[in-house]
C-alpha cells in the first residue's frame, strides 16, 4: 500500500468539520435552529482549547455530550471553535470546544450524524508506520442539558440511532 503523504484521512476530517462549523453557524442566527434541528455533540473533554467548568471535567474525564436544543444561549461560531453558554445543574455555564476535540455529531432531527477520527487514531496508523505514538482511546460520557442525550457507550460499541430518535 502507497504511504499518503498528503494526508487525505486528516483533510477529509477537517472538510466533515466544515459541515458541523456551517450548521453550528446555522444555530448561531437570531432566529436559531430552523424546524425541529438540534444537535448531539459529543467532545473529549482534554482536548486541547476545550474550555468547561471543572466539576463537568471531573465528572466526564473522557467525553461528553451536550445538546443544542432549546436552551442555550449566546451561541459564538468561530473558524475553530464555538462557545455556548449550557445549563448545568440548573446554572448557566459558559463552554468552548475546539471543532477538533469533536468525536460525534448529530442531528436526530434529519437523522444526520458525523464520527470523527480521533488523532490518537491517525498516530496509530503513523506509528504502526513508524512515527511518532498517540494517546490512549477515550472512553464515553454523557451530561444533560436542556434534554436528555442519549444513553452513554462503552469504547468501541456501537450506538443505535434509535436512542437519538423522539419517541
Amino acid at each position: 500500500m502507497a504511504d499518503d503523504q498528503i494526508g487525505y484521512e486528516s483533510l477529509m476530517q477537517d472538510a466533515l468539520r466544515g459541515v458541523v462549523r456551517a450548521a453550528l453557524q446555522e444555530a448561531a442566527n437570531p432566529r436559531g435552529l430552523p424546524g425541529k434541528h438540534h444537535f448531539y455533540i459529543t467532545f473529549r473533554t482534554h482536548a486541547p482549547g476545550v474550555i468547561i467548568p471543572e466539576q463537568l471535567r471531573a465528572r466526564y474525564p473522557d467525553e461528553m455530550t451536550i445538546v443544542l436544543e432549546h436552551q442555550f444561549w449566546d451561541l459564538e461560531v468561530y473558524a475553530d471553535r464555538f462557545r455556548v453558554i449550557l445549563k448545568f445543574s440548573g446554572q448557566p455555564q459558559p463552554i468552548t470546544i475546539p471543532l477538533k476535540a469533536i468525536t460525534r455529531f448529530f442531528d436526530p432531527s434529519v437523522k444526520f450524524g458525523l464520527q470523527f477520527e480521533q488523532q490518537h487514531h491517525i498516530d496509530e496508523a503513523r506509528m504502526a508506520s513508524g512515527d511518532d505514538a498517540g494517546g490512549p482511546a477515550p472512553r464515553e460520557a454523557e451530561a444533560q442539558t436542556a434534554a436528555a442525550p442519549p444513553p452513554a457507550a462503552s469504547d468501541n460499541a456501537v450506538v443505535s440511532l434509535d436512542a437519538f430518535r423522539k419517541k
